[in-house]
């Protein structure tokens, strides 16, 4: 299958918030498997406290015919370690365009966070040396 073998993590939700899809990405970077998340509802099981609100809000959006891209949230794994994800949901369909659940494809943005909480770092060390030197800098 194109979704199960694609290089994004790509999951599926039913109108009441219970997933229908997940596939290998989602699989590999949560470290849940299918089985373990399938008829399970996402935002109360997989979500953390703290971005439930956010993340069932884009959901529900989705759920009534409006997409949403690059949204931001931290998703736990089984390990408990925090995976950054950048999310796009939108609507999935029938044959008859009633909108039936949402398809939500992800971009594991964990890295790149990391590197710019260092950016950001540094900067600051720049900030607070050149604040603080005892001769002037040009």
């Amino acid at each position: 299958m194109l979704i199960d073998t694609a290089n994004a993590p790509i999951f599926g939700i039913d109108k009441d918030g219970n997933v229908n899809e997940w596939n290998n990405m989602a699989r590999d970077i949560t470290k849940y498997s299918k089985e373990e998340v399938i008829g399970k509802n996402l935002v109360d099981e997989f979500i953390s406290s703290v971005y439930k609100k956010s993340v069932k809000r884009v959901l529900d959006n989705a759920l009534r015919g409006q997409v949403t891209a690059n949204f931001e949230f931290p998703l736990f794994t089984k390990d408990h370690e925090r995976v950054d994800v950048l999310l796009n949901a939108t609507s999935r369909r029938d044959a008859s365009n009633n909108i039936v659940g949402v398809v939500g494809v992800g971009q594991d943005i964990t890295e790149r966070k990391k590197a710019e909480g260092e950016l950001e770092r540094v900067a600051q060390d720049l900030r607070a040396l050149i604040d603080t030197a005892n001769a002037p800098i040009f």
